[in-house]
């Protein structure tokens, strides 16, 4: 069931969004090589505690392997969900950082894919063309148009450079709980409700430099690409009213 969300509630997640878009900036500068990804998750647990938030992903998911982290942090082949770890940041690495914080009950969510050091031309341009997917599916979410016409824009995007476009997760309705109805797939397919106003949903890219496969790695959280090729991922908390769209996150 889809939630739409009034003024008042829509406030109230965008003062998370705002939030959570706050961490990022002091967040991404940190993300260089030599430094953990444990290191960063820590930071992150402290930040969102000192700000009155609560990190939405820690604890998130089933009870026998729930979500360990309070950020997920992919890099390079690691599409998704991964978990900070001893593991340093290298120079040329592609770090993708997923987070969502609780604020007095509404919660935000947010995705950024940050180069490390010095990273290669062909990289570069994943992440520049992933970024723009979004802003094309941000784009394309109008009130009164069909949901699919986000997913055709991402797709469209991505797939006139030759890339994968993930097709086992998708974006998301937020705001009352970190993943609500509808999904909002970046490759076109399933339910195409109209997109009403009141409507707060993330809008998150996925995009793989080869195929669009993927696969989960033992820890049951990490998503990978299947052909070891890179990925990238970005991500907004949007909202829908009757005459524009917002983005409730900052642009980053």
């Amino acid at each position: 069931m889809i939630h739409l969300k009034n003024e008042k509630q829509i406030n109230g997640i965008r003062t998370s969004c705002k939030m959570l878009s706050a961490m990022y900036r002091e967040l991404i500068p940190l993300v260089k090589p030599g430094i953990t990804t444990l290191e960063l998750d820590k930071w992150v647990r402290q930040w969102i505690q000192k700000a009155g938030g609560k990190p939405a992903f820690l604890g998130y998911g089933p009870k026998r392997n729930p979500y360990p982290a309070a950020i997920c942090i992919s890099i390079n082949d690691e599409v998704i969900h991964g978990i900070p770890s001893k593991r340093k940041i290298i120079s040329g690495d592609l770090v993708s950082l997923d987070c969502g914080i609780e604020l007095d009950g509404f919660i935000s969510d947010q995705a950024v894919t940050v180069e490390a050091g010095t990273v290669s031309e062909p990289l570069h341009h994943l992440n520049t063309v992933t970024k723009e997917c979004l802003y094309h599916g941000i784009e394309a979410a109008k009130a009164g148009e069909r949901l699919l016409k986000i997913s055709h824009a991402v797709y469209n995007h991505a797939s006139q450079y030759g890339y994968g476009v993930v097709y086992d997760y998708s974006g998301h309705g937020v705001g009352f709980a970190l993943h609500e109805d509808p999904s909002v797939p970046n490759a076109p397919h399933g339910a195409n409700p109209r997109i009403s106003a009141g409507l707060v949903i993330a809008i998150e890219p996925m995009i793989n430099m080869g195929k669009a496969e993927i696969f989960h790695a033992k820890d049951g959280w990490t998503v990978m690409t299947a052909d070891g090729k890179p990925s990238a991922h970005w991500e907004h908390t949007i909202a829908i009213f009757a005459d524009h769209t917002e983005i409730l996150s900052d642009r980053l």
